[in-house]
């Protein structure tokens, strides 16, 4: 029997795919995954929209007394609160076999609430653990992609080094052992304005044969 994929669909955006050239594309690619894959599970987390909490006193606290052998029903309600939703997003996670994360280029970068969210998900023991060897990828039978719009071109010339959104994301899903991360990039329709339409029709295409191979 085939198992059935479970898959996440992440997205970083407070746009929506009308106004966002990112959820565009990710909205192409997921609709026609779905066609392709009808009977996988696809779970769309908007990180926007859902609890991600910040790793802050209140999570140092509760793991510093959970490390101490006290109960999880001994922390306070904020540390409870804050701990729980940490190891309930860790848990989905590890749960899914594919991953699809879309995100804009902010500042060279993601939006802050995607780092947010990896750190909720790099968790010793869970998504990695430590070795005498060192740290080791426990998430070797995933595939993940990064579907990114950024407005200048990033993928070769001068700019290449200074983008860490999806260089950053590669690290991680390096480290947690995800053996095949691809990326889809929009790029250049801020530099090239008159050429925007175009370059958007072109990703959603190339989106859409994508989900039948991913």
């Amino acid at each position: 029997m085939v198992s059935l994929a479970k898959v996440l669909y992440i997205t970083a955006h407070p746009h929506d795919d009308t106004q966002s050239y990112s959820m565009a594309v990710g909205k192409a690619f997921i609709e026609t995954y779905k066609e392709v894959h009808p009977d996988h599970e696809v779970v769309h987390l908007d990180l926007y929209k859902e609890y991600i909490p910040q790793i802050d006193v209140d999570v140092f606290n509760g793991w510093g007394k959970l490390k101490s052998g006290k109960s999880f029903e001994e922390l306070s309600s904020e540390e409870k609160a804050k701990v729980g939703r940490l190891s309930e997003l860790c848990e989905q996670f590890i749960a899914a076999d594919k991953y699809v994360f879309v995100t804009p280029l902010w500042n060279f970068s993601f939006p802050p609430v995607m780092k947010a969210y990896m750190d909720a998900v790099a968790v010793a023991g869970k998504t990695f653990k430590y070795t005498e060897q060192g740290p080791v990828g426990l998430l070797t039978d995933k595939k993940a992609l990064h579907i990114q719009a950024r407005g200048g071109i990033y993928s070769e010339g001068p700019a290449a080094q200074m983008e860490m959104g999806h260089r950053y994301l590669s690290v991680m899903m390096q480290f947690f052992g995800v053996p095949s991360f691809e990326g889809l990039f929009v790029e250049g329709h801020a530099a090239m304005p008159e050429k925007a339409e175009e370059i958007k029709e072109k990703a959603i295409s190339r989106a859409k044969d994508l989900a039948h191979t991913f």
